[in-house]
């Protein structure tokens, strides 16, 4: 073998002093041999204690995953635990007011529905101008027949003719008379009138009486300065002739002035008694209007006056609106129509 250097036998010195100095520490140690020998796994290593919460440091807010119970051991069987299920949330109470739905489940406005057709309203109805007087002349009278010595004098008739008192009138084919037939006529138009502040005249008192004579009608209109005068009657033509007619003075007992106001009237009475679903005759006049030259009730009268036959009691169909309640009240209407059209009142 060769021979060393002095270096090299100096290192082999140093190393078998620290192995003699290692084996004398470890004389103190415990025999490895009676140590178990078995490894550690890592299904053996220990469960790891509960975790614990510091109050004030800890905030279930700020851990994104939910801390696991301390109620509860972790389990030891080899099937993973089952994820615990996130909560439902509540929905958020109602704050609205308790009146007012909620401006989401609000529904939309419905479109307002169209208005009902209404009725065209009434003409204006006020008060007719005080001290407004009218003159109701409802024709004959009931005692008339019985009494032939008194109707059948001789009387003024206007432009130097004369007439008899009066006359007893004529009547259905079943026997109702005219005379009643003007007297109901004028007492269902008597209270129309009033009720808007109209003074009303009969020329009669009843319907069992005689007369009075047409010249005493006439000037009954003339006393009281009467500003409409209106006189009923019921036609006896031929059956077959039906309708009204409003006749006028064919002659100016008062001037052409008043002549006009009379046809004015006519005109409006016309109009109302048509407005009420009568008739024009279709036989006598024209157009529902009839000029007389031959009647003393107009050939006498100084103030606006008209005479209406208002239906021909001869004819079937007159007579059966004549004779009844509703058709004498619709005939009283339509001439209530008229005067209080002419008077500005309608």
């Amino acid at each position: 073998m060769p021979a060393r250097s002095p270096l090299v036998a100096a290192i082999v010195m140093v190393a078998l002093a620290c192995v003699v100095t290692s084996c004398a520490a470890a004389t103190g140690q415990a025999d490895p041999s009676s140590a178990p020998l078995s490894a550690p796994t890592s299904s053996s290593a220990p469960s790891p204690g509960p975790i614990i919460t510091v109050p004030g440091l800890t905030s279930p807010e700020s851990s994104t995953a939910p801390a696991p119970s301390s109620a509860e051991p972790p389990s030891s069987s080899a099937q993973p635990a089952e994820p615990t299920p996130e909560p439902t949330p509540e929905p958020a109470p109602d704050t609205s007011p308790a009146d007012e739905p909620p401006p989401a489940s609000e529904p939309e406005p419905e479109p307002a529905p169209a208005p009902e057709p209404q009725p065209n309203p009434a003409p204006a109805q006020g008060p007719v101008r005080g001290g407004t007087v009218v003159v109701i002349d409802p024709g004959h009278n009931g005692a008339n027949g019985a009494n032939p010595g008194i109707i059948n004098a001789l009387v003024p008739a206007g432009f130097g003719q004369t007439k008899p008192c009066n006359t007893t009138g004529t009547s259905t084919n079943d026997g109702y008379p005219e005379h009643q037939f003007t007297w109901n006529v004028a007492n269902d138009l008597r209270p129309i009138l009033q009720a808007r502040g109209i003074t009303v005249v009969m020329t009669r008192g009843s319907d069992d009486g005689v007369g009075p004579c047409v010249d005493q009608r006439a000037a009954i209109g003339n006393d009281n300065n009467a500003d409409v005068v209106v006189s009923i009657h019921g036609d006896g033509d031929e059956g077959s002739a039906h309708g009204y007619y409003v006749m006028t003075a064919e002659q100016d007992p008062a001037g052409a002035a008043m002549a006009a106001e009379s046809h004015g009237l006519a005109v409006n009475i016309r109009d109302g008694l048509t407005a009420a679903g009568l008739s024009p005759s279709n036989h006598l006049g024209s157009g529902g209007l009839w000029p007389r030259g031959d009647l003393a009730g107009l050939n006498l009268s100084l103030r606006p006056t008209v005479m209406i036959e208002t239906g021909n009691m001869r004819n079937s169909g007159d007579a059966d609106l004549m004779s009844s309640a509703a058709g004498q009240q619709q005939i009283a209407q339509g001439l209530a129509n008229g005067v209080l059209a002419y008077l500005g009142a309608g």
